[in-house]
């Protein structure tokens, strides 16, 4: 069974962000990165625009996903303004294949939406695709990103 908890402690909530460097950038994260990870999660945690969840399979942590609210002006699609970046997906590998990153990616959207976001976007690995993609995910052929 999958479950999916909110987690406010830092301690896990850091744990869970090294693994995700060093699993999804490939990299070991560099102290001044752990650092300024710590400080981002004690802004936005209190102020409740960063949400960080972890899965469960039978009381194992299986993985982790998280949401950064923001707001922009309102506009025809998404006349609330409220933008939901979901993001710090992972699955860890023994896990994969099974539903979790799905289950994860479902609440992170359920969150959002009871937060009347009415644009919710992430960014995806090859991996990860085809679970974006069964929950609604499109490419946005017009987002443009600065090098």
């Amino acid at each position: 069974m999958i479950q999916i908890k909110q987690i406010t402690d830092i301690n896990s909530l850091m744990k869970w962000r090294r693994e995700v460097i060093e699993n999804v950038f490939e990299q070991v994260p560099s102290e001044e990165l752990l650092e300024q990870n710590k400080s981002f999660y004690h802004r936005h945690l209190n102020d409740n625009s960063h949400l960080a969840y972890v899965a469960f399979v039978d009381e194992k942590e299986a993985g982790c996903g998280s949401i950064c609210l923001t707001e922009e002006l309102p506009s025809p699609d998404n006349t609330s303004g409220r933008c939901a970046y979901l993001m710090n997906i992972y699955v860890r590998e023994r896990f994969r294949e099974k539903g979790v990153g799905h289950e994860i990616v479902k609440r992170l959207i359920n969150e959002a939406k009871l937060r009347d976001c009415k644009k919710i976007y992430l960014e995806t690995t090859a991996e990860g695709r085809p679970v974006y993609e069964s929950l609604g995910f499109h490419d946005l052929p017009d987002i443009m990103k600065l090098k």
